[in-house]
């Protein structure tokens, strides 16, 4: 599954994998994860259109268990040439497989999120994934936090 938004995002989102609902439409964050990532989006004064939006994985897992490291390896590659080829100021790494992905780390969520880490010339904003948040409604108090620095961080000079 391919990404979708803007060519031109100064903000782009990185989940986890496709999920049923994005198998089925082949489009990434359309279930109600991607709902509520899309209320984050419109909260942040921005529109879907205007940000782009990939998985670490490209395909659905079978049974939608977690993605296996060989799977990662494979697109990782992948993911990487949409980094490049879209050249966001910031990335949202949403959950802990686009987190570790993302900054090679093993560091659990809880303890990324909050603050940037580095990708290169990228910041990266490590956040609990939307699906979590469904989970755990008291968490959306902290992605907000975490929105917030990358609504300043954007707002910045180049």
């Amino acid at each position: 599954m391919f990404g979708v938004g803007s060519p031109d995002a100064r903000l782009m989102f990185v989940g986890e994998g496709p999920g049923a609902d994005e198998d089925e439409q082949g489009e990434p964050f359309v279930g109600r994860a991607g709902q509520l990532l899309t209320q984050i989006i419109k909260a942040m004064g921005l529109a879907r259109e205007d940000v782009y939006i990939a998985n670490v994985v490209k395909c659905r897992p079978p049974g939608n268990r977690n993605p296996e490291q060989d799977e990662i390896e494979a697109c990782s590659p992948f993911l990487h040439a949409q980094i490049a080829a879209i050249r966001p100021t910031v990335i949202v790494a949403l959950g802990k497989f686009a987190a570790q992905t993302l900054l090679q780390t093993e560091t659990p969520i809880s303890r990324l999120r909050g603050q940037f880490h580095a990708l290169g010339e990228v910041a990266v904003m490590p956040t609990f994934h939307p699906s979590y948040l469904l989970r755990n409604p008291a968490a959306k108090r902290e992605v907000w936090e975490d929105m917030k620095l990358v609504m300043k961080r954007l707002d910045e000079p180049a």
